[in-house]
């Protein structure tokens, strides 16, 4: 059996494991050993239980555990900012490197719940702060695909661990783009879903009011049944709604009619890369020449999306963040004198234990909530972001004509050179312009490659289909119609 192909899917592994094509002690053996030889030069795993997930995988073929669950015995991993008890979870961050978690984020529970092995944990920008996953205080990840440039951030750990074979399907978590930029530089699929559709129990917040998890896989297909798992109204998140999806079991069914496609002309302008305009504009015409009805809109205050978000979001990571003072959470022992003042200690830990990232945009944050600056900056941001909110409903507005789904590109280039940006945090922060508007609406969207497989020495393009509050169902019905009949 090969573990390891491109297509070999979720719904592959577990066909094999209800057909006893293999034992799941067979395939996590196999995918355990990939990471070990992978990992040193990727740097897709912070940590890895091969104790663990090999009992784990013994019970199982004891017929301890039910062959009909959704995930029956598949390896998968989670970013290193979802809790797992008795784990340790960094953040990627020093001032984290020695807490362990007491309890399971829900998501983990709801993925072991379904069958799930989950392997390790995946490395990210320091408390998802980064477009390209090299703020991580334990190094930068690298692109599976070219080890020379960056898998996006701030999930690049989840979405290299697809990419490069080492699990079948991970989760990350999307801020102003963290799954489905890293996705669209690693070639696969990643979908970010309506804001309240997944709980966020567990999950270190960053800004409390765009963060949302979701799901890696190779196919739309995989992607849906890991959001099918972890979806659903949480009563330990009460910003989480209460509904139920089987987003899986629609894919490949006629539509009643062909979606409209609306597509913002204004996401192609100057700025964005020749081959990236080009590789998403084939997929558009693809969907054109099927008979799909594509037709140009306005979202005319998506201009302003980042210089909202990176006053909304510091503001909040500046509070999120203040609870870890490694004293709480984590110590630093090394970094403090005993004879520092309790204010010393602080100090002295929170410098050695955050990096230049969360540094910078605590740092903002304080700044636009201060005496003064509130009304000018983060009030005036949280009414920009009501005007971006209000754009999307007059396009998704049926009344109106509206259409029933975006599509447009995930980022203005391809995967960039590692050390390219790092340096210039202001065209990093330009890395998420056309993921950021969605985050800030509450929006689904998902990445998809604009073609099945990548030629030695190209680089991979995504595009992203947005939809309507709670309408992942229809933009992943329509990324799978496209990767089975559209797609080179």
């Amino acid at each position: 059996m090969n573990f390891f192909s491109n297509d070999f899917s979720i719904r592959a592994y577990v066909d094999g494991v209800r057909n006893r094509q293999f034992s799941v002690s067979e395939a996590v053996e196999a995918f355990l050993s990939r990471i070990s030889s992978l990992n040193p030069d990727i740097n897709a795993f912070l940590d890895t239980y091969e104790a663990d997930s090999l009992k784990e995988a013994e019970a199982f073929d004891r017929g301890e555990s039910n062959p009909s669950l959704p995930l029956a015995g598949v390896p998968v991993a989670i970013k290193d900012n979802m809790l797992m008890r008795g784990k340790r979870t960094t953040a990627a961050s020093r001032i984290l490197e020695k807490y362990t978690a007491s309890y399971d984020a829900t998501v983990v529970s709801k993925l072991k719940n379904a069958g799930a092995l989950i392997v390790g944990k995946t490395n990210l920008d320091e408390f998802a702060m980064g477009s390209s996953s090299e703020t991580s205080a334990f190094g930068p990840v690298k692109n599976p695909l070219d080890t020379s440039r960056v898998p996006g951030g701030s999930s690049g750990g989840s979405a290299a661990a697809v990419a490069a074979n080492m699990v079948l399907g991970s989760l990350g978590s999307d801020t102003g783009g963290s799954i489905r930029q890293p996705a669209s530089f690693c070639g696969v699929v990643g979908l970010k879903p309506t804001y309240g559709s997944v709980s966020r129990y567990g999950l270190m917040a960053l800004a409390s009011s765009l963060d949302q998890i979701g799901p890696f896989g190779k196919t739309v297909e995989d992607v849906a049944v890991l959001f099918d798992v972890i979806a659903g109204k949480d009563p330990l998140d009460a910003t989480s709604v209460d509904r139920s999806w089987a987003t899986s079991l629609s894919l490949g069914r006629p539509f009643e009619r062909k979606p409209v496609i609306g597509i913002p002309r204004d996401f192609f302008a100057q700025g964005i890369d020749e081959m990236v305009a080009r590789s998403v504009e084939g997929a558009i015409d693809s969907f054109g020449r099927d008979g799909f009805e594509v037709k140009e809109i306005q979202l005319p205050h998506a201009s302003y999306a980042v210089s909202c978000y990176y006053i909304i979001l510091p503001a909040e990571c500046s509070s999120n963040l203040a609870r870890y003072d490694g004293i709480r959470y984590a110590r630093l022992d090394d970094a403090v004198s005993v004879d520092s003042s309790l204010r010393d200690a602080y100090l002295d830990q929170r410098h050695a234990g955050f990096g230049d990232e969360p540094k910078r945009r605590m740092l903002l944050g304080a700044f636009v909530l201060s005496s003064g600056y509130y009304d000018a900056y983060y009030a005036k941001a949280q009414k920009v972001r009501r005007l971006i909110f209000n754009d999307f409903q007059n396009v998704f507005d049926a009344s109106k004509g509206g259409v029933d789904a975006i599509v447009a590109p995930v980022t203005p280039t391809p995967a960039f050179s590692l050390g390219e940006k790092i340096n210039d945090p202001l065209a990093m922060y330009l890395s998420d312009i056309f993921t950021i508007p969605v985050n800030l609406a509450g929006l689904p969207s998902l990445s998809l490659p604009v073609k099945r497989s990548w030629d030695s020495g190209e680089l991979p393009i995504g595009f992203q289909i947005i939809g309507n509050h709670f309408s992942e169902e229809s933009i992943l019905s329509l990324g799978h119609y496209y990767q089975t009949y559209l797609s080179d």
